[in-house]
């Protein structure tokens, strides 16, 4: 992507009504269009989306193909789609609006912040779908899986909210599976190495984002864990 395009779609973003963001982890905040301050925290439901239906993450969203699919299959839902690269959030956030979806919108953070916009309680479920594994040892607690994040993700969930994780990467999957063992406040639900080799257990798993397709053109399987958090 040329430096002239990144640009424009920053310059997009800022005027986009779906879309927040924080520029400063050290101090979490965010604005929306125009830069305009906004405290939406606890207020989600009220603020943005005007009503009282649950509210789902998708972290690490990328292009927010999926968060964008869940909100079309679910109306009666409200899709947030967090990813700290505005041009990825840019496709997303575009194709919500010129779609109407008025149920689905962009957080650009950090994730590791993710509890200074959300009340406890106020969210009801996330989806991680392929993020970077991070296979390193030395990296392990950047994984999305891993007890550091689960215990953010403990903060602003209700009791006993649902976790999805779709992956690729058998590793990262058997660390996520075991960091839910390992857990006594997470109950895992179900866990599928290679969902396609059967009919699907529930039609949403069927959403393909780019990489997916990617990784199943490479002959990967596709696996896919739900747990609870308490």
């Amino acid at each position: 992507m040329s430096r002239k395009n990144k640009l424009q779609k920053f310059a997009d973003v800022l005027s986009f009504p779906n879309v927040y963001e924080c520029y400063d982890v050290q101090h979490p905040s965010l604005v929306g269009v125009g830069m305009q301050p906004v405290d939406l925290k606890g207020r989600w439901r009220t603020a943005h989306f005007h009503n009282e239906n649950p509210i789902v993450l998708e972290l690490a969203c990328g292009g927010g193909e999926y968060t964008v699919a869940l909100a079309q299959q679910f109306a009666n839902h409200n899709f947030i789609g967090v990813d700290i690269k505005g041009n990825r959030i840019w496709r997303g956030a575009k194709t919500a609006l010129e779609t109407g979806l008025t149920n689905a919108a962009f957080l650009r953070t950090r994730i590791e912040v993710i509890e200074y916009f959300f009340a406890p309680g106020e969210v009801d479920e996330i989806w991680i779908t392929f993020p970077d594994p991070f296979p390193r040892p030395s990296k392990v607690n950047r994984r999305l899986t891993s007890p550091f994040f689960i215990e953010k993700y403990r903060r602003i969930l209700r009791p006993g909210g649902l976790v999805h994780l779709k992956h690729d990467d058998p590793d990262f999957f058997r660390f996520t599976l075991d960091t839910v063992a390992n857990d006594p406040r997470c109950r895992l639900l179900y866990a599928d190495d290679d969902i396609y080799a059967h009919p699907l257990p529930w039609p949403e798993l069927g959403i393909r984002t780019r990489y997916e397709s990617m990784h199943l053109a490479e002959g990967k399987t596709i696996k896919y864990a739900r747990f609870q958090i308490h």
